[in-house]
């Protein structure tokens, strides 16, 4: 059986939702954002400047930066450590879910791990926004998904040096679109308890 699930998602492809339900049937944790609440507890970064980083690239960040120590670093990547650090404690207990934070990457090495991309075709996606963000616009939820998608590659791409949503990075890829949210629980679940 697999005792750590990843999940990676294009925005609007139902990752999300997926991950909760199949750690609800699978009687797995939970973690998504709240990784962020609980990194800026344990690593004394204060919260409103976990959240303005989160999954956000540098603009000006140099060769001569890196070369400081952690403490002179950007606050972005003290944030992916801090990050990355209590990813890999989550995944050594073990009977998790975890959505986002390149934590496929992260727990690569990790034995019993299933990894997981979700994604859809662009009108599926607007369509299921539109039902959880009734008060915008189609031309807003359009640039929500091209911004936050583009925001996740550049992301994947500076912390992990790996392609976000490229399959060489994951077990199994789900088109949410095609199958549907619970074809697609019930795939990870009936693959996990393998």
């Amino acid at each position: 059986m697999k005792k750590i699930i990843t999940i990676s998602r294009e925005f609007g492809a139902g990752g999300s939702a997926i991950g909760m339900e199949v750690a609800k049937r699978l009687g797995f944790e939970f973690y998504d954002k709240a990784i962020i609440l609980r990194t800026a507890k344990e690593s004394n970064i204060d919260v409103e400047s976990i959240l303005r980083w989160d999954e956000k690239v540098p603009k000006n960040f140099g060769f001569a930066q890196s070369l400081f120590d952690f403490y002179n670093r950007p606050l972005n990547e003290k944030l992916f450590d801090a990050q990355k650090d209590v990813i890999r404690r989550i995944g050594e207990k073990g009977k998790c879910v975890i959505v986002g934070r390149n934590a496929n990457t992260i727990l690569k090495e990790f034995d019993n791990c299933l990894h997981v991309f979700v994604h859809a075709d662009p009108y599926w996606r607007m369509e299921h926004m539109k039902e959880k963000m009734p008060d915008a616009t189609e031309a807003k939820i359009s640039e929500q998904i091209r911004v936050i998608d583009k925001a996740r590659r550049k992301y994947c791409a500076y912390y992990t040096n790996t392609e976000f949503g490229v399959a060489d990075y994951y077990d199994i890829s789900l088109n949410s679109s095609s199958l549907g949210i619970e074809t697609c629980i019930d795939t990870i679940c009936n693959i996990a308890s393998l």
